[in-house]
């Protein structure tokens, strides 16, 4: 029969999955097909309800090409996931952020260092979308854990470490910006704390160790510029960033792993790193919360 021919099976395959698979372009180097991503764009935005399965579909996907190390299609994945999210507002959208976090999840488990920086640049997509409706199931464990991870990343080439370390900083910004307002993701927990604060604090001591002095600190802050490819700026703008959002009850949540930090690694003598940290505490403390400090 006719209809038992290969253009049947096509012709059956839901209609969300025929412009999800659009997008692939035959060879992976070419990139994304921009015209295709356009109509799934449209589509998702007409049919807001099926967000949730587009976003399991092409999760479906990514897993399979990371297995397959296919890092075209696994960027193409990417990408089109970062575009539908700036692209989609609607109350399913929060349906389509579960499956988002797992892709980037599956990203950062893999042992490639390219996937983990996709991963990163998604996660920060993410982090700087305002979102309605609360986040009653959602959990950052994992990415607190696994951004804090990586700012310790150690090993024999350089560029690499400055990569990963740039990547688990950039990671921590993104978790911070996203919970530290939401009443329903306790950021401030003792957990995450003594996970987030020492990967800030390392990469700020690294320059101490390399240099003999601490770098200096002011009160007007860090340009982006300086922040893009250095560690040790990057974590102290964290950290100032960090503090300056501690409310009252939130405060000591902070200082207490710095303090076990400072102990631990003996900063006290010489302490030029320990004055440093300081500095950068009271100036990016709220007003009202210095005599805390």
């Amino acid at each position: 029969m006719a209809c038992c021919g290969c253009g049947c099976f096509k012709r059956c395959k839901p209609r969300y999955r025929r412009h999800v698979d659009s997008i692939f372009p035959s060879n992976p180097d070419d990139g994304i097909v921009t015209s295709n991503m356009e109509r799934l764009t449209f589509y998702a935005l007409s049919a807001p309800e099926k967000l949730d399965r587009i976003g399991a579909y092409l999760a479906q996907r990514l897993s399979r090409d990371i297995q397959r190390n296919k890092a075209g299609y696994v960027s193409v994945a990417m990408q089109a996931l970062d575009e539908l999210l700036k692209a989609c507002h609607a109350p399913s959208l929060n349906l389509f952020v579960e499956s988002f976090l797992t892709m980037v999840q599956l990203l950062l488990e893999s042992s490639n260092p390219e996937f983990q920086q996709l991963a990163t640049r998604s996660f920060m997509t993410f982090a700087n979308i305002e979102e309605d409706t609360p986040s009653y199931h959602r959990r950052y464990d994992f990415f607190i854990s696994k951004f804090s991870s990586m700012c310790f990343h150690y090993g024999s080439d350089e560029r690499l470490i400055s990569m990963q370390r740039l990547s688990g900083l950039r990671g921590l910004q993104g978790v911070i910006r996203k919970t530290v307002s939401d009443d329903l993701q306790n950021i401030w927990e003792s957990p995450h704390m003594d996970k987030i604060v020492p990967a800030l604090l390392i990469n700020m001591q690294a320059a101490t160790q390399s240099s003999g002095t601490a770098p200096s600190s002011n009160s007007t802050g860090l340009s982006l510029d300086d922040d893009e490819d250095n560690p040790c700026k990057l974590a102290e703008l964290c950290l100032r960033d960090l503090v300056g959002r501690a409310g009252f009850g939130h405060l000591k949540s902070v200082l207490r792993p710095l303090f076990r930090f400072l102990d631990e690694h003996q900063a006290w003598s010489p302490n030029d790193f320990a004055k440093f940290t300081m500095h950068t505490v009271m100036f990016s403390v709220q007003s009202q919360y210095t005599y805390m400090v």
